[in-house]
């Protein structure tokens, strides 16, 4: 762990990684279809290994799998939504960490919404719900 990322303990790291998985589950939910989530978790992956070391850091957590949210669409999509505004008051020790976090956030659900066939109204929809839940 480094000294930017000590700053965070496990659980608040678990917080910020959580988000970000459920974040781009959300997008590609949005949108179903078994062969599109499967481009579109990988598109997100992607994206997330390209992140800044710090936020790979990070989005490690305390180890394991992420835990996604259960219940129905919108009790997930609730949960989501409030994880991702408890990630950016968690980012606010740092500013540089909060906006590299949007920044990565965002661009990991860009990459899931265009990575099967464009980007729907839908998903569309669910990135601006996520993009306002962290504050842009």
């Amino acid at each position: 762990m480094t000294d930017k990322t000590m700053r965070y303990t496990d659980q608040e790291r678990d917080t910020l990684r959580n988000s970000a998985m459920g974040a781009m589950m959300l997008v590609s939910k949005s949108d179903p279809g078994i062969m599109g989530t499967i481009k579109e978790m990988i598109a997100g992956s992607k994206a997330l290994r390209g992140a800044s070391p710090e936020m790979q850091e990070i989005f490690k957590g305390s180890g394991g799998m992420p835990k996604m949210p259960k219940g129905s669409q919108g009790d997930m999509e609730s949960n989501i939504m409030s994880g991702l505004q408890q990630s950016m008051q968690i980012l606010s020790k740092s500013p540089q960490d909060q906006q590299n976090f949007r920044n990565t956030i965002m661009n990991a659900c860009d990459q899931v919404a265009k990575a099967q066939g464009g980007v729907s109204d839908n998903e569309m929809m669910t990135i601006n719900k996520i993009k306002s839940a962290l504050g842009g």
